[in-house]
């Protein structure tokens, strides 16, 4: 089993141009593990990825993996080490003992930052670092809805059906803005508006005079569907992106997760 100075070593060959850790874990110890604990085409999970070591013996062992990082690892780390993997140029580690000669891919996100901040006041606000694209798109992840902006009609941002849609915008509307904008989605369709407020109306009025429109306000919206003060594993997760493309494919041999790469 290979030790925490080989890893070392072998991590500076990988990887020259940056400052590799002291002391990363052997891929020996790793496949050893994965091998009692796992079988192939199991989720390995790791939630402190640091160089990417679990993610690269997964990958060779037939395992997909989801990693997170927190630090800037994830760009000076593990993507590099993880796309030398995919192309089969990691002669290191456990590539011969397992057979490695390269394929599959994987994706990789990044934490976009809090959707809700608080003024000099202490009331909940949009974070000013959200675009209106930014926003757009979270409300649509929050809503269910997939985001798909119109380049025709200026009120369609997303779409949970052929005939349901989303708006979403900052401001405060007036009740003769949401009258034109009913007339304009029309009877044979709906939308979910999310504005920061709206005027002229209650919740009650709106709700009988325009059927085809549902209206919520940002931010009490996003505050209602999330959850807070958890210290623990407990909260509700959904609506996790879903698969695309892989973001890399190694050409070597065929991809063993069968185009679903981790």
């Amino acid at each position: 089993m290979s030790t925490n100075d080989e890893a070392k070593k072998s991590l500076i060959q990988l990887l020259p141009d940056i400052s590799v850790f002291d002391n990363p874990k052997p891929e020996g110890l790793l496949q050893r593990v994965l091998h009692i604990a796992t079988n192939p085409g199991d989720l390995v999970l790791d939630s402190f990825a640091g160089s990417g070591t679990t993610g690269a013996v997964a990958h060779k062992m037939g395992r997909r993996w989801i990693m997170v990082e927190l630090g800037e690892h994830c760009h000076t780390h593990i993507v590099p080490r993880l796309q030398k993997v995919i192309d089969g140029q990691d002669p290191g580690g456990v590539t011969q003992s397992t057979g490695w000669q390269g394929g599959g891919g994987f994706r990789y996100y990044e934490l976009a930052p809090t959707l809700l901040s608080t003024d000099r006041w202490g009331n909940l606000v949009i974070n000013p670092e959200y675009d209106a694209a930014m926003l757009a798109a979270a409300m649509c992840k929050l809503e269910g809805f997939t985001y798909a902006p119109s380049e025709v009609l200026w009120w369609q941002q997303g779409c949970s059906s052929e005939r349901d849609f989303i708006y979403v915008t900052t401001q405060t509307l007036s009740a003769e803005q949401l009258e034109a904008l009913s007339n304009e989605v029309g009877e044979e369709r709906s939308l979910l508006v999310c504005c920061a407020a709206y005027r002229g109306v209650t919740a009650t009025q709106a709700a009988e005079r325009w059927p085809n429109l549902t209206i919520k306000k940002i931010p009490k919206m996003v505050k209602d569907r999330c959850e807070w003060g958890h210290d623990d594993y407990s909260l509700n997760v959904a609506n996790l992106p879903m698969a695309q493309k892989p973001a890399a494919e190694g050409a070597a041999q065929d991809d063993l997760f069968g185009g679903d790469a981790p």
